[in-house]
């Protein structure tokens, strides 16, 4: 499969490669081409969230990498990349990670 990064993607690996350092952002680079050969190594965010959506997301030196698979066009759509540290489920789909019991 071929990988295609969104615009905020990138920006987030440009930032990655300057504010965590070059193994941080080597680090995500490699399991993200990793996908283009077993595209659903990642977790269903579905499964976390219960909200029926299309993302799967990978956890890589202390980031979340989230994705979607075209099957039709064979492409891994790498969508945005968060910090631990970011309140990733807010901004994508309006979920507080407050609100959310953990099991």
């Amino acid at each position: 499969m071929k990988i295609q990064y969104s615009p905020e993607a990138v920006d987030r690996l440009k930032d990655i490669k300057r504010i965590w350092g070059i193994n941080t952002y080597k680090n995500i680079r490699e399991s993200i081409s990793g996908l283009s050969t077993v595209p659903q190594k990642g977790a269903l965010v579905e499964n976390y969230i219960e909200i029926p959506n299309p993302y799967r997301f990978l956890h890589v030196s202390q980031h979340y990498v989230f994705y979607r698979i075209d099957e039709n066009t064979s492409v891994v759509k790498i969508t945005d990349i968060f910090s631990e540290r970011e309140d990733f489920l807010h901004t994508m789909f309006g979920v507080s990670l407050q609100s959310m019991r953990i099991i």
